[in-house]
Parts: C-alpha cells; sequence; structure tokens
C-alpha cells in the first residue's frame, strides 16, 4: 500500500466523548469509506503513524432521514474504525500528520 492509498484510505479522526474514552484502553476511532476493510485498514494505520494496531473494529452508522426546510432528505450511512494499538503505542489525532 502507498502513503496515497493509506490518506484516502483513513479520512478522518473521531474527536468525541465516546471516542476519547477509548483512548484509557490504547483505541483511537477514525471515518473510512464505506469499503474499507480490516486489512487494509490496519495497514493504513500502522504506515501512517509508524504505530503497532493489535486490533480493528469496524461499524456502519445508517443515515437519519431529517427535514430541511419542510422537505425530507437522509444523511449519508458512514463508517467508523475502532483500532486498538499495542502497549507503548499512541496517536495524537489532535496534531496533524
Amino acid at each position: 500500500m502507498t502513503p496515497i492509498e493509506a490518506y484516502g484510505l483513513i479520512t478522518s479522526p473521531i474527536i468525541t466523548e465516546k471516542s476519547s474514552n477509548g483512548s484509557e484502553h490504547n483505541q483511537v476511532t477514525f471515518r473510512v469509506p464505506l469499503d474499507a476493510t480490516k486489512p487494509k485498514i490496519k495497514q493504513a494505520v500502522e504506515l501512517l503513524f509508524k504505530v503497532k494496531v493489535t486490533a480493528v473494529n469496524t461499524l456502519i452508522s445508517k443515515g437519519k432521514v431529517k427535514r430541511f426546510r419542510g422537505r425530507i432528505g437522509q444523511r449519508s450511512d458512514i463508517k467508523k474504525a475502532i483500532v486498538t494499538l499495542a502497549e507503548g503505542s499512541r496517536i495524537d489525532v489532535t496534531t496533524g500528520l
């Protein structure tokens, strides 16, 4: 995998209260494309951040149906990857790459 493919695979970090609680257990949450697989996510994180990944869990959040100015629309589905890092590995998502 090239670094350009890895940058395309890891869209952005997710910084919420729930994902911040995962940092106590060496976990970092990223937004990834819907067609991303666990092995590719693991490979991209190890390449970009130079850390050792022990596990990758993924989930798909279905988009909600919302109203906007009286019209019904739907938000996009998103896929999240919760990456568990090896002991001693750390990623600081508040700084850039």
